[in-house]
């Protein structure tokens, strides 16, 4: 019986889900889970996950107390839920989550060591070890440095918002675990750039993701590769064979429901092959690299505005969901 892509690509890739729906991880059964705030609001407004939602609102009210404004109560919750939703996601996937540092501080080396130490110390508290979580830092030369840090004090590191070469060396050089290269987000800014469309290999985000994956086969970097940030399957079929690939749960069904040939694309024994010239990355290379790249830079900068307004939406969100709360069951909340 011919088996489908998604049959297919489990055979030499880890499927990640990328999404904050447990009830998609379910159906899908993915090794692994991330999820960033965009991800979280949208659960978070989903009916079934309703009672989280309060029920970290109202521990977060009564670890601040009454005189606590609620967007400060509401930027604990934020953290607060995305634990929440952690534990729930670790009681379905057998692999690791990936739990985001607030993006607001992608230039904060010292604030996102803080954080981070506090997010493993809150999975540690409700009996989950570090070796299931992932920390998701921005691939800025700061979360970067954070990142080398954290590492060296066994918590694991997810680089995202990485778009270039120079981001990918420098965060497998300080020890990352793993980097998210975004795939559908390069495409995104060549297509509105060159005004062409681009498919298969042409992909320029394909060619990034591949460029990345075979640098680090070809110098043995212990750090591995998930793509991330797709926008068809074509993508992902191209990159079949990386180590890892977080993918969205409609093109997870589209996967299951397409059958045919998925042959392997990325290969670390064909990478060890090629001639690969290797780059130093310091501060100096690295804001160079960064500054030479017009894609790179507007989409780290785009990047991390974007999760910084989302965050702000989910804060927003909780913030009126507390209030309504506590309109309802003032003696209780």
């Amino acid at each position: 019986m011919p088996q489908n892509l998604l049959e297919q690509l489990r055979t030499f890739t880890v499927v990640v889900a990328d999404t904050g729906d447990m009830e998609a991880m379910e159906q899908f059964h993915p090794q692994d889970a991330t999820t960033n705030p965009s991800l979280i609001t949208a659960a978070a407004q989903m009916p079934q996950y309703q009672p989280i939602v309060d029920g970290v609102l109202k521990d977060a009210r009564k670890e601040l107390g009454e005189g606590a404004a609620d967007k400060t109560v509401a930027n604990l919750a934020f953290q607060r839920l995305a634990i929440a939703f952690g534990r729930k996601i670790l009681d379905i996937v057998p692999g690791r989550v990936s739990t985001e540092v607030d993006a607001r501080l992608s230039f904060d080396t010292e604030g996102t060591i803080k954080q981070a130490r506090s997010i493993i110390a809150q999975y540690d508290a409700i009996g989950i070890g570090r070796e299931r979580v992932l920390i998701k830092i921005a691939s800025t030369w700061e979360g970067i440095r954070a990142a080398e840090v954290l590492e060296k004090e066994g918590i694991h590191c997810n680089l995202t918002l990485l778009f270039g070469l120079h981001q990918a060396i420098a965060a497998a050089d300080a020890g990352a675990t793993l980097i998210s290269p975004f795939v559908g987000r390069i495409l995104d800014w060549y297509k509105k750039d060159t005004g062409k469309d681009f498919h298969g290999a042409d992909d320029p985000g394909v060619q990034s993701v591949t460029q990345i994956y075979n640098y680090f086969k070809k110098f043995g970097y212990k750090t591995v590769v998930m793509g991330a940030s797709f926008r068809n399957i074509g993508e992902i079929c191209e990159l079949a064979g990386c180590d890892l690939l977080t993918i969205s749960p409609q093109l997870l069904a589209e996967l299951e429901s397409t059958e045919g040939t998925l042959p392997r694309k990325l290969d670390p024994e064909a990478a060890k092959a090629m001639p690969i010239e290797r780059i130093k990355v310091d501060k100096a290379t690295f804001d160079r690299m960064h500054a030479a790249d017009r894609m790179a830079t507007d989409k780290l900068k785009d990047g991390i505005e974007g999760f910084s307004a989302a965050l702000e939406k989910l804060e927003a969100m909780l913030a009126k969901r507390l209030a309504e709360l506590e309109s309802r069951t003032p003696a209780t909340v």
